[in-house]
């Protein structure tokens, strides 16, 4: 089906943005990531042109693993068979389809190796737009002990870790899946000028989209509240034979910034895509208009001391499930 290239910048303040969720079957070896993006930019593909004569869809945003699965709990077998290189040649096609449709992209994340550090793999999520990377996130708050991604807390204590993009859409930042169990990233992103927050998430049972432990949606709510931004939120949707040893139950949803919840897919596997209306002049409107539940401007950073309390340790050296237990043991002797 023929159609005319978009202009991304006749488009507006007002658009709407997609949840794209997937189900794929957990890749044993990186060649087969290559089918995934297949998949995934024909999936942006249709949802643009499907929605075309209702509204512009924009900002497309696929979950967690989507390219792969940490299905080994060894870090170097990750390397070896299913970390790449970011960037690399996937995102050169997503960047040429966000070029033709004049949209935007949030990966699925990819397991990351580098160089630089050789014992580490990350988990990396990258918003890509028409003219290329526009932030590249990797998760800081691996969900422990399972996961033996490395923070990037872990390689730089000290670093500035939580980028925030510039785009034609609006500021827009990243955080994954357990991130958002730890209001201080999505904070961090809001005093950053997030408007727009992407949650690309694999979010398993029994914390899903459906009482009485929805914590899918409540935390969903709760960040785009406190912080006064859309949260636009894709989940996996694979079942449990595809991504052993959890089911992952979907629910991928918007919510404006007022907390309500503007589309969800039903909870349950397989490929699903819902979009909602994204208004980002309204938005702005509101945080220059209110004085009451501004949260971010009624802030008082110095009244609290536990950020500077001793926590999770950094540690650089290759991760394995052990180590993530004793130091989660050392971080709770060091609770009162």
């Amino acid at each position: 089906m023929e159609r005319p290239v978009y202009d991304a910048r006749t488009m507006g303040l007002r658009y709407h943005a997609a949840v794209c969720q997937t189900s794929f079957d957990a890749p044993r070896q990186r060649d087969e990531i290559s089918d995934r993006v297949d998949r995934m930019i024909e999936m942006v593909e249709q949802t643009v042109l499907g929605y075309e004569p209702f509204f512009d869809v924009r900002l497309l945003v696929f979950p967690e693993f989507a390219h792969a699965v940490p299905v080994h709990d060894d870090v170097q077998k990750l390397r070896e068979t299913l970390a790449v290189e970011v960037p690399n040649d996937y995102l050169d096609r997503y960047e040429a389809v966000c070029r033709k449709l004049g949209c935007w992209i949030q990966t699925g994340t990819f397991l990351e190796r580098t160089e630089e550090h050789p014992d580490a793999v990350f988990n990396t999520s990258v918003l890509v737009g028409p003219t290329g990377v526009e932030l590249v996130y990797r998760k800081v708050n691996p969900w422990i002990p399972w996961e033996v991604h490395a923070s990037p807390h872990d390689i730089a204590p000290d670093g500035d870790h939580f980028p925030v993009a510039r785009t034609e859409i609006g500021m827009i930042g990243c955080a994954i899946c357990y991130d958002w169990l730890f209001p201080e990233v999505t904070r961090e992103l809001a005093f950053k000028g997030a408007e727009i927050l992407c949650r690309v998430s694999a979010y398993m049972d029994p914390w899903g989209a459906t009482p009485p432990m929805d914590w899918w949606t409540l935390f969903n709510r709760a960040r785009a509240v406190e912080n006064t931004c859309y949260v636009v939120a894709a989940n996996q949707g694979a079942r449990m034979d595809q991504y052993p040893p959890f089911s992952w139950p979907g629910g991928s949803m918007a919510v404006d910034f007022d907390g309500r919840i503007l589309a969800q897919a039903d909870p349950g596997p397989g490929e699903k895509v819902v979009v909602a209306p994204l208004d980002l002049a309204s938005l702005r409107a509101a945080r220059s208009r209110r004085q009451g539940h501004d949260m971010r401007a009624h802030h008082r950073p110095e009244a609290y001391r536990y950020p500077h309390a001793s926590g999770l340790v950094p540690d650089s050296d290759e991760i394995s499930v052990e180590s993530l237990r004793q130091r989660i043991q050392n971080a709770k002797d060091r609770l009162p």
